[in-house]
């Protein structure tokens, strides 16, 4: 990702996630100032980033004047208190800075439908941690057919690349015959080393790797259209070992869907009461998974995925390699350390562990589209170059105020997902483009510079 000038970064927290955070800034040239209140913690942190640390209270307005708030780009929040990070932020905006995201207990993210936090606080992106690495734990269970599953547009819009088997009832079909709902878009066709954006007539040859956008939902319903054979018996058993942060969040986005069956081991009885009282379709274990004789009793090797959820790693991992050798279809887990996660990826086909999840690095893949100076923000790239970008409309912009369809989009290039205050879907064509509005979209490697020039 290039930029076009550097960015002015201030960073509060400088913890497990924030360390890492400041890390991958500093790695790509941007003007780092890290808060710290921990003396200890800050020289550590002074020793291992080449950036500016202001040792103090974040939620200071002092110490935020100390690190340069009025210059500030982007005000990161990430400490572990959510309180302090909300207050921080907030100060932050009203004190001049650009932009301000905020980490937070899942349980506020959870509330954001009763109580508005970011138009109060006056924050642009409210996170936490633990539903970020739930998210990458659900993008295995939920498909595990798929080569790739990410999220876009804050979470609201899942992206899913597939290949066509032969047998599909999708093969020999135009993209006008399979009739897909309206929010549901198939953004790109590869077929023989050729990236395509397609149009309604575009015929599915067995195959293709097909990438799809839409509703999570949407896209499970849609999913017999792109596999060989139907399942007689699509119910998918989860076991998850953990009732915290990471595990809460796991079952309460699994719950969505009837097809999962899931259990929580968790020791704590308060915690599993509390539980029990908020999951409406989830069994709650009262019980230490990591005892073999009660993964027995509870018969967990009849499972489809085990799930190490818990903030001890070597827990997690020794558990899910319990689970497998009772007869585990497949296991997950939850590994704190971004480089252990990624040795524990790389024996995966050998310990039967399908992935691996780091919080701080899905925390940090969502977290720097926040800080680019870049028009177009590159979300990712797709084997055969095509791209998924992101960009806002800006105020005066020849865009605002049009429909879609009114503007002439460049070839190869499809729009994905339109963002809209809290609201997010894929775009039709009477949808209207306003100030403000954050729009993704998929862009052949030619087509780039000219969806550039359009949006500037």
């Amino acid at each position: 990702m290039g930029q076009a000038f550097r960015v002015n970064i201030i960073i509060l927290g400088a913890g497990e996630i924030g360390l890492h955070m400041a890390g991958l800034l500093c790695d790509l040239d941007h003007n780092v100032s890290l808060i710290e209140k921990d003396e200890q913690v800050a020289a550590e942190a002074n020793d291992k980033l080449d950036a500016r640390i202001v040792e103090g209270n974040g939620a200071s307005v002092s110490i935020l004047e100390e690190a340069g708030v009025s210059e500030c780009d982007t005000f990161f929040g990430l400490s572990s208190s959510g309180s302090t990070n909300i207050v921080a932020a907030s100060l932050a905006k009203a004190l001049g800075a650009k932009k301000a995201v905020c980490r937070v207990h899942p349980d506020v993210q959870q509330e954001q439908w009763l109580f508005d936090f970011r138009t109060r606080f006056d924050v642009d992106h409210l996170f936490s941690s633990e539903r970020l690495a739930a998210v990458e734990l659900a993008k295995f269970i939920r498909n595990p057919d798929c080569l790739v599953v990410e999220e876009i547009a804050r979470g609201r819009i899942e992206l899913q690349q597939t290949l066509l088997p032969v047998g599909s009832p999708g093969v020999g079909k135009t993209l006008k015959e399979l009739k897909l709902p309206a929010r549901v878009r198939v953004g790109s066709i590869q077929r023989d080393g050729q990236s395509i954006i397609p149009d309604g007539d575009e015929t599915l040859q067995a195959g293709d790797v097909v990438t799809l956008f839409g509703a999570s939902r949407a896209l499970e319903d849609l999913a017999p259209l792109f596999r060989a054979t139907r399942r007689e018996n699509d119910e998918v058993r989860v076991v998850i070992f953990g009732g915290g942060g990471y595990g809460f969040a796991l079952a309460q986005m699994l719950e969505g869907s009837e097809r999962y069956r899931t259990r929580i081991f968790e020791r704590d009885p308060k915690r599993c009461a509390f539980l029990s009282s908020v999951l409406q379709r989830t069994t709650l274990i009262n019980a230490d998974a990591t005892s073999a004789n009660q993964l027995r009793e509870e018969q967990v090797g009849d499972a489809d995925f085990f799930v190490g959820a818990t903030t001890d790693d070597e827990d997690n991992v020794m558990t899910c390699l319990q689970a497998r050798h009772l007869g585990v279809k497949h296991g997950l887990t939850i590994v704190h350390r971004a480089d252990y996660a990624d040795a524990v990826m790389r024996a995966g086909p050998q310990l039967g562990i399908l992935g691996a999840i780091s919080p701080r690095v899905a925390t940090g893949r969502d977290l720097i589209r926040f800080a680019t100076s870049d028009k177009l923000h590159s979300l990712l790239t797709l084997e055969g170059g095509v791209e998924v970008v992101e960009f806002s409309i800006r105020p005066g912009s020849r865009l605002a105020g049009k429909k879609v369809t009114d503007v002439e989009w460049p070839k190869g290039c499809g729009l994905v997902s339109l963002t809209h205050g809290s609201s997010a879907t894929v775009p039709a064509a009477g949808d209207a483009l306003a100030a403000g509005d954050v729009v993704a979209a998929m862009v052949a490697p030619g087509s780039k510079k000219k969806l550039e020039a359009l949006i500037d």
